[in-house]
């Protein structure tokens, strides 16, 4: 029996033992312990933003330069997401999920103890492969988990472990950085992550290989969805956008805005909290409004990106603008991987490797972007410009993604 089959069998009884008709059912205990690894992962990628000055001035680099191990993070879970997932499919999802953090454990032993930044660069991108293996996994169990009734509920909650890393993670790894330097931020994850990896492997259901209940050339097939790419390209816009911003978040609070650099972990506090609530509204009311979430979203998103970007000097209000940024930028992300799940049809693993591609495809493209305007006469203001034109081009694929949506419904 396969562990999806094991998982709708334990939510079936447990909804058969309520008794109880138009209440929600409960998410499975394995849809929060995956939310668990997310948060990991996510502080991970993000928390270099929280302390880009720090490990520049230690290895002697620009900003823009260790701005990098960001984008070659993405560039990881580009790669690592699709590949890992395939190369994954005759080993049990559970087995997939473990063998990825003990990775990642691995990885940052590595960036903790590297003296060269080349070094740290390699690091950063074996666990970005490791990353992008479990991120895909853990949506497909996730949905599976829940059911079709609350697929896009489930994904939320996981999706919220990672936006609740831009509320703890990195403000808490840029508060360890200042007390014990930022190699003591790695050294932290890498600790968080061999608790999360025995958690995982006990209590994440065994089951079959993905490969009994599918195959390769099966999973290829899922990939003729034109709506399945719809979400796709909204993916990488939509992460894009937000993240050539918030990459070098840190410089522009404080040399554009004149935010005090003591404050900074306050301010990506709030940006976390606000991502926190947005992907769980949006997560909840996604299964039933997927198209105006996927619209208004980049929308909004955009008219927040050009204020951060023309409002020098203005400390506050950038301020609050981060932190409406965090409610708006990256809620639509769980909606728009349970729709490439759906879409992707019997290639549901391929279709959430491709999202957690996209979205870091989009980040990749929109840090390196950012990092060169940074460079550029822009100076600050640039990553902000490069974030609002990116979030504005979301709009192109959410539009007609809604409205095929909204067909598919009507049918």
């Amino acid at each position: 029996m396969s562990v999806q089959t094991k998982i709708k069998d334990g939510i079936t009884a447990g909804n058969t033992k309520t008794g109880e008709i138009g209440r929600r059912p409960k998410l499975p205990v394995v849809v929060y312990v995956l939310a668990l690894g997310t948060f990991l992962m996510l502080t991970s990628e993000f928390v270099v933003a929280g302390i880009l000055p720090m490990i520049a001035g230690d290895l002697k680099v620009s900003v823009a330069q260790a701005g990098s191990l960001i984008t070659v993070f993405a560039i990881g879970m580009v790669i690592g997401a699709p590949l890992m997932a395939m190369l994954t499919m005759r080993m049990s999802r559970q087995l997939t999920l473990v063998l990825a953090l003990i990775v990642f454990v691995i990885g940052h032993i590595v960036v903790a103890l590297g003296p060269d930044f080349t070094l740290l660069l390699v690091a950063r991108f074996v666990s970005a492969l490791a990353t992008g293996a479990f991120w895909a996994v853990s949506a497909v169990v996730a949905t599976r988990a829940a059911g079709p009734s609350s697929g896009a509920r489930a994904v939320g909650v996981v999706g919220a472990g990672g936006a609740l890393a831009t509320v703890l993670g990195v403000p808490l790894g840029a508060f360890v950085a200042q007390l014990v330097g930022w190699r003591g931020t790695f050294w932290a994850l890498a600790a968080a992550a061999a608790v999360a990896t025995v958690l995982v492997a006990r209590l994440v259901p065994h089951g079959a290989p993905a490969a009994q209940t599918t195959s390769i050339r099966a999973e290829l097939a899922g990939l003729r969805s034109g709506r399945l790419w719809l979400a796709l390209a909204a993916c990488a816009a939509t992460c894009g956008g937000v993240l050539a911003a918030y990459s070098y978040i840190a410089p522009i609070l404080t040399d554009q805005a004149g935010v005090n650099a003591a404050q900074v972990p306050l301010v990506l506090t709030g940006f976390g909290m606000g991502s926190v609530i947005g992907t769980l509204l949006a997560g909840r009311f996604g299964d039933a409004h997927p198209g105006p979430i996927t619209i208004i979203t980049p929308a909004v998103t955009t008219i927040l990106l050009l204020g951060i970007s023309l409002l020098p000097g203005s400390p506050w209000l950038t301020s609050a603008l981060v932190v409406l940024l965090g409610l708006f930028g990256l809620s639509a992300n769980s909606v728009l991987i349970h729709l490439a799940v759906r879409f992707a049809g019997k290639a549901a693993t391929l279709g959430s490797a491709l999202s957690v591609s996209a979205f870091n495809a989009g980040t990749a493209v929109g840090t390196a972007i950012a990092g060169a305007a940074l460079l550029s006469p822009l100076g600050t203001t640039g990553p902000g410009l490069v974030g609002t034109i990116i979030a504005a081009l979301t709009l192109i694929p959410a539009i007609p993604l809604a409205i095929a949506t909204r067909r598919r419904a009507a049918r």
